[in-house]
């Protein structure tokens, strides 16, 4: 139920002169807008070892950028990842990995030829680039008390 009160003439009048008497505030000036940090999508990285190719030449530098659900989807289609889920690392960084020394192409079949030391290498750094941090949980011992993280992440990539 909706009620009104009805104000004699002076009551009104009163009211305006109050207002003429007591202006507007002014307004404040707008706080600057925060400075938003621009998304990183790639991440440049330094193989311990290195890919060498056909040719002998070793290639170190490389740029891996942000996996999408796509490139986590995709490769449990491949028949390579269905005969063997191990493979699933392999596929995906071929995915993300966008740049490999001078390559002018990096794909899994590249990253099957890599040194084992590089391959896990890749597979630990994507995690780190993907989670963002937040696979990693602050704990204490309980026996002495020390903090320490733990990693809560999945085991493989593409399971976390």
């Amino acid at each position: 139920m909706r009620r009104t009160a009805v104000r004699g003439p002076q009551a009104v009048g009163e009211q305006a002169q109050a207002q003429e008497a007591d202006p507007l505030p002014s307004a404040a000036a707008p706080a600057p807008a925060p400075v938003r940090q621009q998304l990183r999508t790639e991440f440049p990285f330094e193989l311990p070892r290195g890919y060498v190719d056909e040719a002998g030449t070793v290639h170190r530098d490389g740029v891996m950028r942000l996996a999408t659900a796509r490139d986590e989807l995709v490769p449990l289609r491949d028949i390579r990842v269905q005969e063997n889920p191990a493979y699933l690392s392999v596929v995906l960084l071929g995915r993300v990995i966008t740049r490999l020394g001078t390559l002018p192409l990096v794909h899994d079949g590249v990253v099957e030829n890599m040194f084992a030391s590089d391959l896990a290498f890749l597979q630990d750094f994507y995690r780190q680039i993907n989670a963002e941090g937040h696979t990693r949980a602050s704990v204490e011992c309980p026996h002495c008390a020390e903090p320490f993280e733990v990693e809560l992440g999945g085991s493989r990539l593409g399971e976390s």
